[in-house]
């Protein structure tokens, strides 16, 4: 399907420090699979970034105002807000997400994303990259995080996950590819479904304004 200049969107976030490394090898594959489906993916690398981590001011759990930091992450936001899916891609380090996606989703989240939950009803999807352990932490770390945000996951089997062990080339793994395929078709099918119930009924699906949060 040919991309037009309102073709929907995907934003992935690429939280690996290494901009040619295998996280980003991954989501450059993407890119093709999603044109296939008249879907643009673009990225966001998080390396490439001013990104300072949360301080000690213990401020954002209090006050109604966005985060005073100076630095990119209010124009990551901004970028993500703007797309019809999101993706989450990380390696795997230390047993855990590695520390940029980590500082990514901390200071988006109490800085910027919990005032009004503008992430609500974005399709998302999680990519995890790494050598053989905690693939499955990652992701339900992510997955949990964008259910806190209101967006939706659309099951499509197995989660795009990829094994690196002993040096494998990500895409060699031959079921994280096609995890992932089954994962980017699901989103993509989910997001022009999602356009065409705007278009044919003029709503989106109701988000609730209630805060999380007890009073």
């Amino acid at each position: 399907m040919p991309l037009l200049e309102d073709s929907p969107v995907v934003v992935a976030v690429i939280g690996s420090e290494r901009t040619d490394g295998d996280t980003a090898a991954v989501v450059r594959s993407c890119e093709g699979l999603l044109e296939e489906r008249g879907v643009r993916l673009e990225t966001v690398m998080l390396a490439e970034q001013t990104m300072v981590a949360c301080g000690p001011c213990g401020g954002c759990n209090f006050r109604d105002s966005r985060c005073v930091i100076d630095d990119d992450v209010p124009t990551i936001v901004e970028r993500l807000i703007s797309a019809d899916g999101i993706i989450y891609a990380v390696p795997v380090h230390g047993f855990g997400t590695a520390s940029l996606l980590q500082t990514f989703i901390e200071r988006a989240g109490v800085g910027y994303l919990r005032f009004d939950r503008p992430l609500a009803n974005k399709v998302g999807g999680v990519i995890v990259v790494g050598r053989r352990y905690s693939h499955l932490d990652v992701v339900s770390q992510l997955y949990h995080n964008m259910m806190l945000n209101r967006m939706l996951l659309v099951g499509s089997g197995f989660p795009a996950i990829f094994t690196t062990e002993a040096g494998r080339p990500p895409l060699d793994d031959a079921e994280g590819v096609a995890a992932l395929e089954a994962m980017l078709d699901r989103m993509a099918e989910a997001i022009w479904l999602l356009r065409e119930h705007e278009q044919a009924f003029g709503r989106r699906m109701k988000v609730s304004d209630s805060s999380e949060r007890a009073s």
